[in-house]
């Protein structure tokens, strides 16, 4: 099981922030203190799992545990999340310090395109023409993903630079 599968399990026996912890840089460590707050000799998160599912009182001291240490989680979540932005911001920043005009001008031209896919699919299903619908909601995962990291990505590198 994939460590993202493993924290959807976390979250579902009422341990969501363990389970967000775990599968980022430092989640290691939690999963070790978890492991020795349960009583688990292992530190194998399917491991740990397993004890949580089958005995009512490690889950009782997991939840005793994540409650004591929630703040370091977020903590690690916060940083880990600041670590992937800033890697973001990075491969931007060399991407407009290149030499090549399309690794300046990819983000845009992408955008672009998925908009005028989008309006292509709107005015074919306006003419009667029906368009599958995994194709429209994968346009529009394609397009929030896109819009989020164009608009909001930029929004936080000006900030950034700002400050």
């Amino acid at each position: 099981m994939d460590l993202k599968n493993l924290a959807s399990e976390f979250a579902k026996i009422g341990l969501p922030l363990l389970g967000a912890a775990l599968p980022i840089p430092g989640g290691a460590a939690i999963g070790a203190a978890l492991a020795a707050a349960i009583g688990e000799k292992s530190t194998n998160p399917q491991d740990i799992l397993t004890t949580l599912t089958t005995n009512a009182e490690a889950l009782e001291k997991a939840k005793e545990f994540e409650s004591m240490h929630q703040e370091t989680m977020l903590k690690l979540m916060l940083e880990a999340e600041q670590k992937a932005n800033d890697a973001v911001t990075d491969r931007w920043k060399a991407d407009m310090g290149s030499d090549s005009w399309l690794a300046k001008n990819i983000r845009p031209m992408v955008l672009v395109y998925l908009l005028s896919l989008y309006a292509i699919f709107a005015a074919a299903s306006g003419a009667g023409y029906n368009i599958n619908k995994e194709y429209v909601a994968l346009l529009g995962q394609w397009g929030m993903l896109v819009m989020s990291a164009y608009f909001v990505g930029r929004t936080v590198e000006k900030v950034k630079g700002a400050a």
